[in-house]
């Protein structure tokens, strides 16, 4: 006998996407989260598309995967989805050295952060 199926976390409306070590900080790639947090889903994408940050096509394309699975495994009408959560995990750290004068060496830190999607149907949208 196996065990029983773990249950769903998040509700029957509601599906995510999850972005993993993306190159770049959890505190530049928080602003670019912060500002489709609440948005719909095509508004959050057209805000995106023009956004001058660099990292903003890593999370477009993230929001575009959590839009298909709504859409494809859970039957959600893409027209009424919500960006219900947007939030940034920090990632693993490389560091670096840089040779400095006189013979000594600086630490360069190169961080990486983990970045998940939540949409949500809304009921009166439909």
């Amino acid at each position: 006998m196996s065990k029983p199926k773990t249950p769903r976390a998040l509700p029957d409306n509601a599906c995510k996407a999850v972005a993993r070590n993306l190159r770049v900080s959890p505190q530049k790639l928080n602003l670019v989260a912060q500002s489709i947090r609440g948005l719909a889903v095509q508004k959050a994408l057209n805000e995106l598309e023009f956004s001058p940050k660099r990292i903003a096509l890593d999370v477009r394309k993230c929001l575009q995967s959590a839009i298909a699975n709504a859409e494809n495994n859970h039957n959600l009408d893409i027209d009424a989805l919500v960006v219900e959560q947007a939030y940034v995990g920090k990632g693993l750290v490389m560091k670096r050295m840089i040779t400095r004068a006189r013979g000594r060496g600086s630490r360069i830190e190169k961080p990486f952060a983990h970045l998940t999607i939540i949409v949500r149907e809304l009921e009166g949208a439909a």
